[in-house]
């Protein structure tokens, strides 16, 4: 199971109370004899050993010169000194304390959370639908400040996991603040969660009135299941004589990649989903086959700054085949292949080993898609709710389906003008 190739969010944006983030973990051994060497052998790192000895002996608080301490430090260093967001260490007891989110359930609170990177602050993703943290009243956007009141300030995020995470039936109490600013604090009571994938829901348009000739799917990750539910889902809305789909793939940090090609080829009858390019430069693609259960069916997709890999993925195929228009903000940009390599202690690398390209040879790593139309988020356009973002999805289907003029309607942020169609 370990060496399927994932897709996550950049920096391991990782679903609370699962095993795909740990903190760091690294053995200093004792089996090199010189200074010198070949790049790569053991005698390059007998400096640690030398750093080490000094500070057993010398460092003036000799309580915090632990392996415990050393451990984390060396391998953080390790890992760190590539700059890649992505690749992390993950030890024995996290590991072994999860579930795989591709395939399987978990117990927790049942949320995605990542860390600001200009912040350092923990931060709700968005919380699973009918999750204990929806139902308790997390939302996306909030900021977690304590987990059963220790700040967090200064946590990473896999800690934050970790003092999350627990057993079913188990409380635990998070001090939140929300978009508004106001703080609370929440108990959940954790659980067993199915990881949920895809969502049809009714909506309405901006004037209050029921949508009854548009299908609105909200795809909250890439699963195993996700395949037969968008399958399902998109065989009634086509039967129902629906004239076109909002996707929302507002929150979501990507999943498996055989999942996500799958999607992709439901709605393309033929051409390439992406192309991924390894270390040495080779490229291979993944193509999609002829016919699809949504072929014809007109698409607006809707994306936001959490919205990575997978997402993106899909995201960027279509709109390169012409499927698609892109409605919200810059997506994250995380267009890194990644493998979870296992290792002897019990623990594993998550490694990248590749870049993905979308069809017209679009690095999104780094940079992410910009949106055809550009919307700044409200407070009630965070995934699977309802306000000016879709409100903007269905006017913009009904004017490509009747073929009239779109006009983004206005919403606070920076501008709602269509934004460049190709990526910086």
């Amino acid at each position: 199971m370990w060496t399927t190739l994932k897709w996550s969010l950049a920096g391991l944006v990782v679903v609370l109370l699962i095993a795909l983030a740990g903190v760091a973990g690294y053995a200093i051994n004792d089996n090199s004899s010189s200074s010198s060497g070949s790049a790569g052998s053991a005698s390059d790192y007998a400096i640690l050993e030398e750093i080490q000895k000094i500070l057993e002996e010398e460092f003036v608080n000799p309580d915090a010169v632990t392996i415990d301490t050393l451990q984390p430090g060396a391998i953080n260093g390790l890992i760190g000194s590539l700059n890649d967001s992505h690749t992390t260490y993950i030890p024995p007891e996290v590991l072994q304390g999860g579930v795989d989110i591709i395939t399987g359930s978990f117990e927790g609170i049942g949320a995605n959370v990542n860390q600001d990177q200009t912040t350092r602050e923990i931060v709700i993703v968005a919380p699973f639908r009918g999750s204990p943290a929806e139902k308790a009243g997390v939302k996306a956007g909030d900021v977690i400040l304590a987990v059963d009141g220790e700040s967090t300030e200064g946590w990473s995020l896999e800690t934050a996991v970790n003092r999350i995470r627990g057993d079913e039936g188990t409380p635990v109490t998070l001090t939140i603040r929300h978009a508004d600013r106001t703080q609370e604090d929440i108990t959940i009571v954790r659980d067993t969660v199915d990881v949920p994938t895809v969502f049809v829901s009714d909506i309405t348009d901006a004037a209050g009135q029921p949508v009854t000739d548009l299908a609105y799917i909200q795809m909250q990750r890439f699963t195993d299941d996700t395949v037969s539910d968008m399958r399902e889902a998109l065989n009634d809305i086509v039967n129902s004589g629906k004239q076109g789909l909002i996707l929302d793939l507002r929150g979501n940090p990507g999943g498996g990649l055989d999942a996500t090609v799958s999607v992709a080829d439901m709605f393309l009858d033929e051409g390439v989903v992406l192309t991924q390019v390894d270390r040495d430069g080779q490229r291979s693609n993944y193509n999609s086959e002829d016919g699809g259960e949504a072929t014809d069916l007109p698409v607006v997709i809707l994306v936001d700054e959490f919205s990575a890999s997978g997402s993106e993925v899909l995201a960027g195929a279509l709109r390169d085949h012409d499927r698609a228009k892109i409605i919200g903000t810059q997506t994250l940009g995380k267009g890194t292949v990644n493998q979870l390599r296992p290792l002897s202690n019990g623990g594993a690398v998550y490694v990248s080993i590749a870049r993905w390209l979308t069809p017209d040879g679009t690095l999104i790593e780094g940079v992410g898609l910009s949106p055809d139309y550009r919307m700044e988020q409200t407070e009630n356009d965070f995934p699977g709710l309802i306000g000016p973002q879709v409100f903007a999805a269905v006017d913009l289907l009904r004017s490509e389906i009747n073929g009239t003029a779109f006009v983004p309607p206005p919403t606070p942020g920076p501008s709602t003008t269509p934004a460049p169609s190709a990526n910086p």
